[in-house]
């Protein structure tokens, strides 16, 4: 697992975007999140991956729910809100896996 940081755009401002290369599952602290979450931009160049923005709340029966599955294609551009609620109270992080290679695959983050 690795920590990442998001990226804070200011209005009017010109940016570049700091790719990162996804491990298996990578965790962003409640202290990269904006006020609306962050945005998870994914971009492939050859190798198709599934992201899963986990969540950590459970049932009554501490059973996890499913959450869904972004399907990134080989090559292409996909982008997703991770919310405030993906952050873990218990961890105050918030958990992304990919799955595949992750060969040509790398992602941003951004604060919203």
């Amino acid at each position: 697992m690795a920590l990442q940081a998001s990226q804070t755009i200011s209005a009017g401002a010109l940016s570049t975007p700091a790719p990162i290369t996804p491990t298996a599952s990578d965790t962003i602290a409640a202290s990269s999140f904006g006020p609306a979450g962050v945005l998870l931009r994914v971009i492939t160049t050859g190798t198709a991956t599934n992201v899963v923005v986990l969540d950590p709340g459970a049932t009554a029966s501490s059973n996890p729910g499913t959450p869904p599955t972004l399907a990134a294609p080989a090559t292409g551009v996909r982008e997703t809100l991770i919310p405030l609620s993906a952050i873990s109270p218990a961890t105050g992080l918030a958990t992304v896996t990919f799955s595949g290679a992750l060969t040509g695959v790398t992602y941003e983050l951004k604060r919203v």
